[in-house]
């Protein structure tokens, strides 16, 4: 069964993947493009399909640090390509530098956010077995309900957090796009709306959260690496940063380097972003995804957590 790749037409994505990895040697940019044309596509045929988020997934199982290395990495036989998610960030092999260009955070609608979020949506971006998957990792990972101090950060929030019913802390904030939708969460204590793509900077004090969330919205940051040592500088020292994506999303919002990869290299890329950051213990991910009857699963959900260190270098 061919996989499904919803994005503005296969021109698009060979021309993000040309962008982003236009400095590579051509044998390594062939595979990729190879594996993308392959790929079975769904056009979304007008302008008002950019409002549903679609299904991005590559034919590619693993390419980004083949990429960047040239070929080399991870290349010489099927085998060595990671199978599971949590075994991806077990041993990266991150180049020295941070390895993208700006051609990576390109999109194929570069129109102001504040527009395209203009008009709120209460919907939910993800089906429910995905959102209680989310909500019940939430649940082991957050802090005990109720304990004094306890503060959170919702990061690209909009009207409801998925997070436990119930869940009290002294202070969870949301920082999102569109002041309707975060005024009905119900969750938050506070909110601040607020454009990360054109200011990264959180309004926020130095070690302020035990926890900084951010749910299927890392695919539409273009200053990923500010806003990650931004999450570094608001989190109390050990807070814990946990990053959750599918492999759904607004494709003419979402950045190049997501929309020409798949499931697998997202979390690479995630874990990179944490990497390069500075000042975070070595992430960590895996795939919550939810099974239902006969075998059924829900819209596949990935995390890559991280914390951060206790002592500053």
């Amino acid at each position: 069964m061919p996989v499904s790749v919803n994005v503005v037409g296969i021109g698009h994505m060979i021309q993000s993947t040309r962008r982003v990895f236009g400095s590579t040697p051509p044998t390594a940019r062939r595979r990729l493009l190879r594996a993308t044309e392959r790929a079975h596509v769904s056009h979304p045929g007008d302008q008002a399909a950019a409002f549903h988020r679609r299904k991005i997934v590559t034919a590619a199982p693993f390419i980004v640090p083949m990429l960047l290395a040239g070929g080399r990495s991870m290349a010489s036989t099927v085998s060595s390509y990671p199978e599971k998610a949590e075994d991806v960030l077990v041993n990266p092999k991150f180049p020295e530098a941070w390895p993208y260009g700006p051609e990576a955070f390109q999109r194929y609608d570069e129109s102001p956010d504040s527009q395209f979020y203009g008009e709120p949506r209460f919907v939910t971006h993800i089906d429910d077995m995905a959102i209680k998957a989310l909500t019940e990792f939430y649940e082991t990972s957050f802090p005990k309900s109720g304990t004094p101090g306890t503060a959170l950060l919702d990061m690209c929030s909009s009207w409801i957090s998925h997070y436990p019913k119930g869940y009290k802390a002294d202070r969870i904030s949301g920082a999102g796009m569109n002041e309707e939708e975060l005024k009905r969460n119900s969750a938050l204590t506070d909110y601040v709306v607020q454009d990360l793509n054109e200011n990264p900077s959180l309004p926020y004090e130095d070690n302020t959260f035990d926890v900084v969330t951010n749910a299927v919205s890392i695919d539409y940051m273009n200053k990923p690496l500010e806003v990650m040592k931004e999450v570094h500088r608001v989190l109390k020292p050990g807070g814990l940063a946990i990053m959750s994506f599918s492999n759904r999303c607004f494709p003419t919002k979402a950045v190049a380097v997501w929309t020409s990869t798949g499931d697998l290299d997202h979390i690479w890329i995630v874990g990179s972003y944490f990497h390069y950051a500075g000042g975070f213990e070595p992430p960590m991910a895996k795939e919550i995804t939810k099974k239902g009857l006969l075998g059924t699963t829900g819209d596949p959900m990935y995390v890559v957590c991280s914390r951060k260190q206790n002592v500053d270098f």
